[in-house]
């Protein structure tokens, strides 16, 4: 049998955010599960709950809440999650705007990059003012060819932040290959 090579101590497990989540569950569902196989159990036994607690637990911001989570959660692909919800998601992956670390990039060359939770907030909201001066509004298409590096990930939430449909292609493709693929976003 393999040997683990490692396990969480008792106080990461207590500190953990599944062990929120399953207590959170717990409370709200009066249950009494103990171990992720017994939550797995539940939330594939229960899939209009479990969805709605990860949207609660996760704290979904939304300018409209959803109607129902799913109309048919046997019915994949093809369900439809959270009817009636209008969010957008730049706006629940920038709410933090302290000084951890929100990502960190590595080049081919070894060179490291990071950037904080406020450092991104600051560059996507200079990008997105820039995309509305040049007139970008929501339902507009805005496309990159760029590299995967941070200032990727902030022109994407740049775009997404105002309503517009982001897609790119790295630079690693031609110049005809990205033309092509992003020529597909019509």
């Amino acid at each position: 049998m393999a040997q683990r090579l490692w396990e969480a101590s008792d106080e990461l497990k207590r500190n953990a955010n599944i062990t929120a989540f399953l207590d959170a569950v717990n409370q709200r569902h009066g249950l009494t599960l103990s171990t992720y196989p017994e939550l797995h159990r539940w939330s594939i036994e229960h899939i209009p709950d479990f969805w709605a607690m990860v949207w609660d637990h996760a704290g979904v911001i939304a300018s409209k809440p959803y109607d129902r989570v799913v109309d048919d959660p046997y019915h994949m692909p093809g369900a439809k999650w959270f009817e009636g919800a209008r969010m957008n998601f730049a706006q629940n992956l920038l709410r933090r705007r302290d000084d951890h670390i929100a990502l960190v990039f590595r080049a081919e060359d070894q060179v490291v990059q990071s950037i904080t939770y406020a450092g991104l907030y600051a560059m996507v909201a200079g990008l997105a003012k820039s995309l509305r001066a040049m007139g970008v509004k929501p339902g507009d298409r805005v496309v990159g060819y760029m590299p995967n590096m941070i200032e990727t990930t902030a022109a994407m939430l740049a775009a997404t932040a105002i309503g517009a449909t982001w897609a790119s292609c790295a630079t690693d493709i031609g110049p005809d290959a990205a033309a092509d693929r992003l020529g597909q976003v019509d």
